[in-house]
């Protein structure tokens, strides 16, 4: 009979302490899925993906843009100084590389081919 007693208060008590407790917070997959790469990112790799869809490149990874390599529209190299060295394959089908330094200022030409290159100034995210 004591038993009995004690268990009925014993439930009555966690009936009613359940009712105060506080809401849990929902965690993101129980709210609506598991979140993109977009939404985990924090620090450099936010920054680096946020330049991504703006159109940047902010490392180089991209393929290069083409130009035409004349005088009017040289092939742009980014640099973050002010002075770097470009390597040149004069032909298509040509296994040789011709290495030059490309200075800050005017478009410069390949000494081989006469294609023009352009040193542009390029900063870093960080």
């Amino acid at each position: 009979m004591a038993a009995r007693l004690l268990l009925g208060s014993a439930f009555r008590a966690a009936t009613t302490c359940r009712a105060a407790l506080a809401p849990r917070a929902l965690r993101h997959m129980s709210a609506g899925g598991i979140p993109t790469d977009e939404e985990q990112a924090t620090g450099m790799e936010k920054i680096i993906m946020t330049a991504m869809k703006e159109g940047k490149d902010p490392y180089n990874m991209l393929k290069p843009k083409e130009y035409a390599g004349s005088k009017a529209d040289p092939h742009l190299v980014p640099s973050i100084t002010n002075k770097r060295i470009v390597g040149c394959v004069c032909e298509e089908d040509n296994t040789a590389v011709v290495w030059f330094w490309l200075h800050q200022g005017d478009a410069q030409r390949c000494p081989s081919c006469g294609a023009h290159y352009k040193l542009v100034p390029h900063e870093l995210p960080h």
